[in-house]
């Protein structure tokens, strides 16, 4: 089993940054694909990154591309989202998800474990 909680979220201007991070225990995460999702309300979740287990692949959403970079610690069993230019339309709870590599495509939403999320409002 893999616990995730991440931080980080917040209230932020347009034009703003932040930083998520989602720290793991119970297991490292060396082996493991991770991703971020966001909810926003009204819309279904979203997988906007995903990084492979080494670090070296990583996907992102259209909606975020060029904004936002997914990075990885494994020695820290921690992963971060650094998300620059902050639109309103970014308001919704992130959450920090791991999935056990399958073959699956990198874009695949499919994860096995996630974590309870948190909020990010960005104000005009």
């Amino acid at each position: 089993q893999v616990q995730l909680v991440e931080s980080g979220g917040g209230l932020v201007q347009a034009g703003g940054s932040l930083r998520l991070s989602c720290a793991a225990s119970g297991r490292m995460i060396s082996s493991l694909t991770m991703g971020w999702f966001r909810r926003a309300p009204g819309k279904e979740r979203e997988l906007i990154s995903a990084i492979n287990y080494r670090g070296e692949i990583t996907y992102y959403a259209e909606s975020v591309k060029g904004r936002c970079t997914i990075s990885r610690n494994n020695a820290q069993n921690t992963v971060y989202l650094q998300m620059n230019s902050l639109k309103p339309e970014d308001t919704a709870d992130y959450y920090c998800a791991a999935r056990v590599p399958s073959g699956a495509a990198m874009s695949s939403p499919s994860y096995d474990y996630w974590g309870r999320g948190t909020q990010v409002t960005v104000s005009s």
